[in-house]
């Protein structure tokens, strides 16, 4: 999930005049540390089978040019100071940081949702409360409630966003009032050194991207999400280790294993849509991104371009798409 649907939820908490929810700090476990061997070595055999599959910080280079592309962790964590300690000095030397959204973007985008209500919240036609089944509504309810946000509003919310929500453990909503992530610590220090800070997309991109799903299908993913609910904490730990342990790519086999058990679904739908997912989220924004980032490195001799790490990985990943137009690829080691 980018920054920005990270993002999305604070302004919406302030357009709504909703209270924050109350700081909590998140406990739970590492599911792929009690997952039996077969299943964590099978995992780990289908993370593998992509290009670039590990690592977090890379380099690509071709003649004199030289970008450092980096995987971000979209929520706030300690451990994310180090890498900024090591990365600042590069950002401080280099033409321009490209990333997701940029400040600039992140106004245009509150404008926008001020503007027009609609993109966020139910306007018109059926609201949550009368388009879901009573159980499952039920089960949202309570689950929105525990973040904070009360039935009547949860109800008036767009499907997409509610899975937007649904995604965030309780114990980790207070992130959302003002989130930086490693993204946001790197624009700090670029915005620190006077260099430029620079979009991959344009800050609508978001609603453009679930407008491809249809209504119904968009109601389903919140069917989907709710059925990890009850593991949603543990998720969330485990996506945050394994991104300091440089597995993106083994996050996403997570998930799609975890889809295998949901109840009504079929190995062969949950690789479906898991497919359409990568499709829409990651792909075709990978591929939209080479020449922004092409044309920026034209500017070089140093570029520095960050994104969230699962877009780094894959026949269709930004390291394999640079690769295959003749950029020389390699691991940059960070103590």
């Amino acid at each position: 999930m980018s920054r920005f649907l990270r993002r999305l939820a604070a302004p919406l908490m302030f357009l709504l005049a909703l209270p924050p929810a109350a700081g909590a700090e998140c406990f739970g476990m590492n599911i792929l540390d009690i997952m039996p061997a077969a299943e964590r070595q099978a995992l780990e055999a289908a993370a593998n089978a992509v290009p670039y599959p590990e690592g977090n910080f890379w380099t690509a280079e071709k003649g004199a040019t030289r970008l450092i592309v980096i995987g971000t962790y979209h929520l706030d964590d300690p451990r994310h100071q180090a890498a900024v300690d090591r990365l600042a000095p590069e950002i401080a030397g280099a033409a321009a940081l490209l990333v997701e959204g940029g400040p600039e973007e992140e106004k245009a985008l509150v404008a926008h949702m001020a503007e027009n209500p609609s993109v966020m919240t139910i306007t018109e036609g059926p609201t949550l409360l009368e388009s879901l089944p009573e159980a499952t509504w039920k089960r949202l309810s309570a689950a929105m409630s525990e973040r904070g946000i009360p039935g009547f509003m949860a109800a008036k919310l767009q499907p997409w966003y509610v899975t937007v929500l649904l995604s965030v453990p309780p114990c980790a909503m207070e992130d959302l009032v003002d989130p930086k992530g490693l993204d946001g610590m790197l624009i700090d220090a670029a915005l620190a050194a006077g260099v430029p800070v620079r979009a991959l997309e344009p800050y609508d991109t978001v609603f453009k991207l679930f407008d491809s799903f249809s209504r119904a299908e968009q109601v389903d993913m919140i069917e989907q999400t709710l059925a990890l609910e009850p593991s949603i904490t543990d998720f969330s730990i485990t996506l945050a280790d394994a991104y300091f342990d440089g597995k993106g790519r083994l996050m996403w086999e997570l998930m799609r294993h975890q889809s295998y058990a949901m109840e009504g679904y079929t190995r062969a739908q949950v690789d479906e849509e898991m497919a359409r997912m990568e499709d829409v989220l990651m792909v075709k924004r990978n591929r939209a991104w080479i020449p922004v980032i092409e044309a920026a490195a034209d500017a070089g001799p140093l570029v520095v371009v960050a994104f969230g790490a699962l877009h780094l990985s894959g026949e269709d990943g930004v390291l394999n798409l640079l690769a295959e137009n003749g950029w020389t690829v390699a691991p940059m080691v960070l103590p």
